[in-house]
């Protein structure tokens, strides 16, 4: 007899063995996170950063942890556990640099890591940052949007202690253009700007058009787009040109974490859970999972 009977309740039972084993093996000194057995479809994504070679990498704030995405297939690549204060518990951003370097926000630890391609985990501010909700990279520094203490803090990639960059009420986008200025999105007027390096800033939308913005991308020629959960839309923001909405509506739900891959931009929504790419006319397709899954 098969040890376990096709239906509902086999796939009952089969998820709650591989919570109990997830739970067991991301104890410290045992065995490393991602060898538990992981869910294999995303639960709620929140953000979405682009590798080397197009590989994508999504933060999921209820797996909890981090999945790599390459080739149409998903991977498991830090499992977090579900014990609150324990690393990525809550993630909710992801970021790439130059060199291929990949970055995670956790508001659970407090913390920024860098994360290898195996998947361990580095912290960088020893718990220095409240809730870190966005961040871009800018030479040998990250600048990350953190959302409790109301702050652009500038973090050394290297780890260190970070620096007050911008104080702002709820930084909730953060983006680093071609000529390393730092452009912050807020749900508040004025909702986008622009900064120097030394601080220096620049209105590029004055007064409150987003309903609920949650990241800022930004091309080389300058371009912005936002994504914007509550309008259920991409707004593009052309220089010296009013926000215009790029898509809205179906099949967007929630858009939340948004990044460029060379000229397309990646869309991760939460609530359709799912990941799709834009182009810069408009049209919009869905990356993962494919059509039918």
């Amino acid at each position: 007899m098969s040890a376990c009977v096709p239906g509902i309740f086999c796939i009952m039972f089969s998820r709650l063995i591989c919570g109990f084993v997830a739970v067991v093996v991301t104890l410290p000194g045992l065995l490393h996170p991602s060898a538990a057995c992981a869910q294999d479809q995303w639960v709620y994504p929140l953000d979405v950063a682009v590798g080397a070679e197009s590989v994508r990498y999504v933060a999921d704030r209820k797996l909890p942890g981090l999945w790599r995405l390459k080739d149409g297939k998903t991977e498991v690549l830090f499992q977090g556990s579900r014990k609150f204060r324990t690393p990525l518990n809550a993630v909710r951003c992801v970021c790439t640099g130059p060199e291929g370097q990949l970055f995670a926000g956790d508001s659970a630890t407090r913390e920024v890591y860098a994360v290898s391609d195996s998947g361990e985990l580095t912290p960088l501010t020893s718990g220095r940052i409240g809730i870190p909700i966005s961040m871009a990279v800018a030479g040998d520094h990250l600048y990350v949007g953190d959302l409790e203490l109301q702050r652009v803090w500038k973090v050394p990639v290297a780890g260190g202690d970070p620096e007050e960059f911008i104080v702002t009420a709820g930084p909730r986008g953060v983006a680093v253009d071609s000529e390393q200025n730092v452009w912050v999105l807020t749900p508040h007027a004025p909702q986008l700007r622009k900064f120097s390096p030394d601080g220096d800033s620049e209105v590029i939308v004055a007064d409150a058009p987003f309903q609920f913005p949650h990241q800022v991308a930004v091309t080389a020629d300058g371009t912005a787009y936002v994504s914007d959960g509550y309008a259920k839309a991409i707004w593009k923001v052309a220089p010296g040109q009013a926000p215009a909405k790029l898509v809205d509506g179906e099949p967007l739900d929630n858009p939340v974490g948004i990044a460029l891959d060379g000229e397309t931009l990646l869309v991760i929504d939460s609530r359709a859970n799912a990941l799709f790419e834009v182009t810069a006319d408009g049209k919009i397709s869905r990356d993962y999972p494919a059509e039918g899954n």
